[in-house]
């Protein structure tokens, strides 16, 4: 009998593994992109729905809020519980959001859908990285990360093209199969390796190890489960000799040092670049800002189709060349486009509007656009992912993954609940003048404190920071710092959560 059984590579168990995460990134990025199809039509005569025009950037931007709080929730639960009932947790909500916006008999229910689904989101995005980087081998991980910047617009450019051609209810239906594929396929798969060791169970991991990676990548299993039991063995050594260190000293010490605080700093402005420079906005409200800018007259859903399509293609792109430009030259070379195609925007709009420029052939505003979308899935997304994995220091990643991740999601909030506020304040020319403003001196504050990161390793890059090398007695504490098993393990299990940052 267990000759007849098929067998299947490691590649091929790695694949699906990744499959069955990028399949609740497309279910986030449905989440993402489904205000742009469901606000329409509640704004329609007849709709049985009823939405004031003040609760409809609560629905756009309330998922963001909850993404906080499944930022704060998946650490704990993946320790305590492991990846794949992490992963379940991340499924169900998903499936209950999109299932109570289906049955939804008022906004309320709506918006606690929302709530729901940005649970999930956040719990998802702490999650993603960790999944793939721990179940997958070494040689093909680049390429598997690669997938879920992809999986995201693939997920908005669903979503978009299947709400042109159905109601919001079926959309929604549609949507939540997404999860529940999701959910079926995490059932036949093994916990990961990583947590297993970290609980003792040695045995287990090398056998899920084998399964997922082979016989040939055995160097790396025994060093996780070496490094893991002199981490035990280092632990009860502490804890006999009672040596613990201040903690409020600790956290004052690592909170003065340059190589702290700078990338964090620069991360903060990173996220506000990103949220600001039109992709966020883009997804949630794309056919309002297409029907002010292209005029009443302009088929929004293809439009809207057309431009995700395009974002698509050009993330594709983006991972060719991001890995083959410099940081800063394609940084700064797309943000400065962004901050152009904003103005001509906001140029353009407003000189139709007072009767400047009458020509109002749809070419010009759809080439201004596809401008805009260009540099945001190109480098004004992208970017300051890749770059977040790049400037933190090894020894405090964690910490400042975190940070960098709260930061997103507030901004993210700030630019989906404001956006309606200010397009009526302002008009979408005021909007995008504003925008402009905002991305330029995000990019000014980069401009000073980004280093060139691309081929450099993390101690030259934190040394940028620091604006020197490290001292001999720094050098001696670091070494000795990194030959105690309790804090190499750290550092291992850091890097690896954290390294992958790409979205």
């Amino acid at each position: 009998m267990s000759a007849n059984k098929r067998t299947y590579s490691p590649f091929v168990k790695q694949s699906f593994v990744t499959a069955a995460v990028c399949i609740n990134i497309v279910c986030h990025g449905c989440v993402m992109g489904f205000p742009a199809i469901l606000l329409p039509q509640l704004r329609q005569p007849g709709s049985p729905l009823a939405v004031p025009k003040s609760t409809e950037s609560w629905i756009a931007s309330v998922h963001s809020i909850s993404m906080l709080l499944g930022y704060f929730l998946t650490p704990p639960i993946m320790e305590r519980l492991g990846r794949k009932l992490a992963h379940y947790a991340v499924c169900i909500p998903f499936l209950v959001g999109w299932f109570m916006i289906v049955m939804a008999e008022s906004v309320h229910v709506i918006i606690i859908g929302r709530i729901l689904h940005g649970l999930s989101s956040g719990l998802l995005t702490t999650l993603r990285s960790v999944l793939i980087g721990e179940y997958t081998s070494p040689r093909n991980r680049g390429a598997f990360l690669t997938t879920i910047s992809l999986a995201q617009a693939f997920g908005i450019f669903f979503v978009h093209l299947v709400g042109s051609l159905l109601s919001w209810r079926l959309t929604a239906l549609v949507c939540a199969f997404f999860s529940y594929t999701s959910f079926i396929m995490t059932m036949f798969i093994p916990e990961s390796p990583s947590w297993l060791v970290a609980r003792g169970r040695f045995d287990e991991c090398r056998a899920v190890f084998h399964w997922l990676r082979g016989d040939a990548e055995d160097d790396e299993l025994e060093d996780m489960i070496n490094t893991r039991i002199a981490y035990e063995k280092a632990i009860v050594r502490k804890r006999c000799s009672g040596s613990e260190s201040s903690r409020i000293n600790k956290i004052w010490h690592t909170m003065t040092k340059k190589e702290f605080y700078k990338p964090i700093i620069l991360m903060i402005h990173g996220n506000i670049l990103m949220q600001f420079a039109g992709g966020t906005t883009m997804s949630a409200y794309s056919t309002v800002i297409i029907g002010l800018l292209m005029g009443p007259g302009a088929n929004a859903h293809f439009w809207m189709v057309f431009l995700d399509t395009q974002r698509i293609i050009s993330n594709s792109v983006a991972v060719y060349v991001i890995n083959r430009t410099k940081r800063r030259t394609m940084l700064f070379s797309t943000g400065a486009l962004c901050v152009v195609s904003h103005l001509a925007i906001a140029a353009y709009v407003y000189a139709r509007h007072e009767g400047i420029f009458v020509y109002d052939a749809i070419w010009l505003p759809a080439l201004l656009i596809n401008i805009q979308f260009f540099t945001v899935a190109v480098g004004m997304v992208p970017l300051p992912n890749v770059i977040a994995g790049e400037v933190f220091p090894l020894e405090h990643r964690s910490i400042c993954g975190s940070i960098s991740l709260m930061t997103g999601g507030s901004f993210m909030f700030v630019t989906l609940k404001t956006f309606p506020y200010l397009v009526d304040a302002g008009g979408l020319q005021g909007t995008y003048l504003l925008y402009a403003a905002l991305l330029t001196y995000n990019l000014a504050v980069m401009w000073v404190l980004l280093p060139e990161t691309r081929g450099k390793t993390l101690q030259q890059i934190e040394a940028e920071f620091r604006g020197r090398a490290l001292r001999p007695e720094e050098a001696e504490a670091r070494h000795s710092l990194h030959a105690d098993p309790v804090e190499a393990y750290k550092s291992k299990l850091s890097l690896r959560r954290c390294s992958s940052a790409v979205l």
